[in-house]
């Protein structure tokens, strides 16, 4: 059982900051708007989406990906399920995620089911759209186990430079033997060594436009 939990504060009107990264869950701009630019634009999504289309995670937070994609892949009107698995080595309480999601009511019907199924251990959201798994460890050993490879990742830790353990070159190659042929990944950092990295990996990486005061993000593909 985990027993490492988020250490939070809130700033700015409710953006929970991780106290032990010193850095925010999301945008104190706009957060879904962030989550769309960066990991559903830099993944070409929704247009990629199929039926079992898997999306990985490293960083799950407050869950705010996980429900962007969902209702992005029900907006898509894609049939059939998204597949969703994401890492998390500090889990929040169902609390603080709750009242972090609060900041997206628009996202609230799709948040209900979420939030039931929350634990502070590994647990699964199994609906008629979505399968989603969370697990909770070092993603530096739990990635590996993930069963099926991953069509596209949303590459989502705090700062490198502040949580450098989930930006190394040994987890970056993990990502990459587990990315299905022609898979994506997409992140909100422009690191040097992240991209050399991922390079490393083999994925083709693209340094685009990032979001809001960010001037520059990552994307690739796997080559």
């Amino acid at each position: 059982m985990n027993d490492q939990r988020a250490e939070l504060e809130w700033r700015d009107g409710g953006v929970p900051v991780s106290t032990r990264f010193d850095d925010p869950y999301f945008s104190i701009d706009d957060g879904l708007a962030e989550t769309r630019h960066v990991f559903l634009a830099g993944n070409d999504l929704p247009a990629r989406f199929t039926d079992g289309f898997h999306i990985a995670e490293l960083g799950f937070g407050t869950g705010l990906n996980l429900l962007t994609a969902w209702q992005a892949f029900l907006d898509s009107r894609t049939s059939g399920k998204l597949h969703f698995t994401s890492f998390e080595a500090f889990p929040m309480t169902q609390a603080d995620a709750k009242t972090a999601l609060r900041a997206f009511p628009t996202l609230a019907d799709l948040a209900e089911p979420l939030l039931e199924a929350w634990s502070g251990t590994s647990f699964i959201l199994d609906t008629d759209t979505l399968r989603a798994e969370i697990v909770i460890g070092d993603a530096r050993d739990t990635v590996r186990s993930m069963r099926h490879d991953a069509d596209a990742w949303f590459l989502d830790g705090f700062s490198p430079a502040k949580n450098p353990e989930l930006w190394g070159d040994e987890l970056m190659q993990k990502v990459g033997w587990k990315t299905a042929p022609g898979g994506s990944f997409a992140t909100y950092t422009a690191a040097g060594h992240v991209r050399r990295a991922l390079e490393g990996a083999g994925f083709t990486v693209e340094r685009v436009p990032g979001f809001g005061r960010k001037r520059h993000m990552s994307v690739g593909r796997l080559a």
